[in-house]
C-alpha cells in the first residue's frame, strides 16, 4: 500500500502546501480502503459484504446501505 500511496500522491501531483496534500491524501486512503478486497470477506469490499449481507438479512439493517455508499454526493 505505501508504494500505491506514493505513486499516487507525491509523483503525480505538485501541491501548494501541505492542507492540500493532507486533502488530497485522506480521499485516495478512504476510496482505496473502500475498494480493496479482503481475505477475511472472501474476496469481497467491505461495500459489496455489506450490500451482500443487506440481500440476504434486510432485517438487521434499518437503513438500506446502497444509500450510504461514499462518494462526490454524499
Amino acid at each position: 500500500m505505501n508504494r500505491t500511496i506514493k505513486e499516487a500522491a507525491v509523483k503525480r501531483f505538485h501541491y501548494d502546501d501541505h492542507t492540500q496534500l493532507r486533502t488530497h491524501l485522506e480521499s485516495f486512503v478512504a476510496a482505496y480502503n473502500f475498494g480493496r478486497r479482503l481475505k477475511t470477506l472472501k474476496g469481497l469490499t467491505p461495500y459489496e459484504f455489506i450490500c451482500k449481507t443487506w440481500t440476504s438479512e434486510p432485517n438487521r439493517f434499518i437503513v438500506d446501505p446502497i444509500h450510504q455508499m461514499p462518494g462526490l454526493n454524499s
